[in-house]
């Protein structure tokens, strides 16, 4: 049953990405917040989650999402990054500062 289970959610995650990838980062989200309900370490999940809140400009949730994911790797350049663009989004710059040069000490593009 728990294969099952996790071959389930694999598939969820793979359609999240699929409405992603198609420009419809609301439906993405909304997937993916039952694979993270279910997972809530699995961090390609909170990373394709971070990038759908952002891409449907759901800022406050990117940033929440975004901070989870550093949280749980504080070594992800990427995650890094996002925050960093996220808080620029919401003029706060004197926070994305920060994450900014963490992202450049990790070489994240």
């Amino acid at each position: 049953m728990t294969q099952q289970f996790e071959l389930d959610l694999h598939s969820e995650f793979l359609r999240a990405d699929l409405f992603l990838a198609m420009g419809q980062p609301t439906e993405a989200a909304r997937i993916l917040e039952r694979v993270i309900a279910a997972e809530p370490a699995n961090q390609a999940a909170l990373e394709l989650l971070a990038r759908a809140y952002y891409g449907s400009a759901q800022l406050s949730r990117s940033e929440q999402t975004l901070t989870r994911l550093v949280q749980l790797a504080p070594a992800n350049g990427w995650a890094r990054r996002a925050l960093a663009r996220t808080l620029e989004r919401q003029s706060r710059a004197a926070d994305a500062a920060v994450h900014h040069r963490m992202a450049d000490a990790l070489g994240a593009a």
